[in-house]
């Protein structure tokens, strides 16, 4: 199980890497281990602020579809496109090229809420 300590997680499965005031998120290895082959990923929120734990999209694999939660309050100013040809970026490269979109922070403290790679590997229970 693959678990970068250098990103930050959310309870939902979803991984953060700040950069500056943007936020990289995608989903972890862990969740796509759990769908399977992801065959869809959808974001219809982009040049929108959303509130954090808002759904900004979905994802759906052969088995099921799934909510994407927004892991911080901010704008999405950018989707990974490449996903709409290869959605399977998804689960071969999770925490690469298949991330999902880009966040301009409007809350930086919740930062501070968000989940370090220990209290994820407890969250999951490895």
């Amino acid at each position: 199980m693959n678990i970068p300590s250098e990103l930050k997680y959310t309870k939902d499965h979803e991984w953060v890497r700040i950069e500056g005031d943007v936020a990289i998120v995608g989903i972890t290895d862990f969740a796509q281990g759990e769908l399977g082959d992801i065959v869809y990923v959808e974001v219809e929120t982009l040049d929108e602020s959303l509130e954090r734990e808002e759904v900004f999209g979905t994802v759906e694999a052969v088995k099921t579809v799934s909510d994407l939660f927004q892991p911080l309050s901010g704008e999405i100013i950018a989707f990974n496109e490449s996903l709409e040809d290869e959605p399977e970026k998804v689960n071969s490269d999770p925490y690469g090229e298949g991330w999902m979109i880009k966040i301009k922070i409007s809350e930086p403290t919740e930062i501070d809420d968000l989940l370090s790679d220990g209290d994820y590997k407890e969250l999951i229970g490895v």
